[in-house]
């Protein structure tokens, strides 16, 4: 028993003996962690560099390390600023709101533009389409009368032909209008017409008193057979006799 209580003690004893060390090193380390050495070590150097706008300061430290400031002349003020911000937030809703209206009106003005062109562009087809049908018409009337034109030609044509196969035949006298039918006796041959007159001998009027102007009245009067004939043009009313030619061309030329 008195062994026991001796080994007990020394035990704790030792024990007391190590924790306790074990404390001091400890303590002993992180008063070296936290403990420096005073220095003595002479003042920052504080210069300004008066060329910068800004007012730049310069702080030189005994180590030769340099820290560089920009001092700001107008302090911040804090009502100054958030009147500052509420004025810009104001001045950007404001202009939201104007880029949002002037986005609405030129939507609008560009769909009135576009409805106006989309009128416009009806009206020109429209317009389009009749010019087309007016064309068309000139076409076929530019056509017809081309058609009526190269008719006529022909019939002028025609009648220049007649005209030069008759004209060495052909003797017209003053204005040779329709007249009542007129004449009398039987006619004679074309070879009469180169005997001479017996003397005193002058034509003379029909029966009936009219006086035919040119073989085409003495057709018209019913006298339709080839011979010599007496007929009294407006300018020489004597009258004298010639041939008419009652078969060729339906009749009645004074040759």
């Amino acid at each position: 028993p008195q062994r026991m209580s001796c080994g007990y003690i020394l035990c704790t004893v030792l024990l007391s003996v190590a924790v306790l060390l074990a404390v001091t090193v400890t303590g002993a380390i992180l008063f070296m962690n936290h403990y420096h050495t005073p220095v003595t070590e002479s003042p920052p150097v504080i210069s300004t560099n008066p060329e910068e706008a800004n007012a730049l300061v310069t702080i030189e430290k005994a180590d030769s390390s340099r820290i560089n400031i920009f001092i700001d002349p107008n302090c911040p003020d804090a009502a100054g600023t958030f009147g500052r911000l509420e004025g810009l937030q104001t001045s950007l809703l404001r202009a939201v709101t104007d880029h949002d209206a002037e986005a609405k009106a030129t939507k609008s003005q560009q769909k009135a533009l576009l409805v106006t062109v989309a009128d416009e562009v009806a009206k020109l087809l429209t317009h389009a389409v009749q010019l087309r049908a007016d064309c068309d018409g000139l076409k076929k009337g530019h056509s017809a009368m081309g058609q009526e034109l190269s008719a006529l030609q022909g019939e002028q044509g025609r009648l220049i032909q007649v005209s030069r196969g008759w004209e060495h035949r052909m003797v017209l006298f003053g204005d040779s209008t329709l007249l009542s039918p007129c004449h009398g006796g039987r006619p004679r041959l074309k070879a009469d017409l180169q005997r001479a007159p017996a003397r005193g001998a002058r034509p003379r009027g029909c029966s009936n008193g009219s006086r035919p102007r040119d073989c085409f009245d003495i057709y018209a009067s019913g006298q339709q057979e080839d011979g010599i004939y007496s007929i009294f043009p407006t300018h020489y009313p004597a009258g004298f006799q010639v041939y008419c030619d009652m078969t060729t061309d339906g009749g009645g030329w004074t040759v």
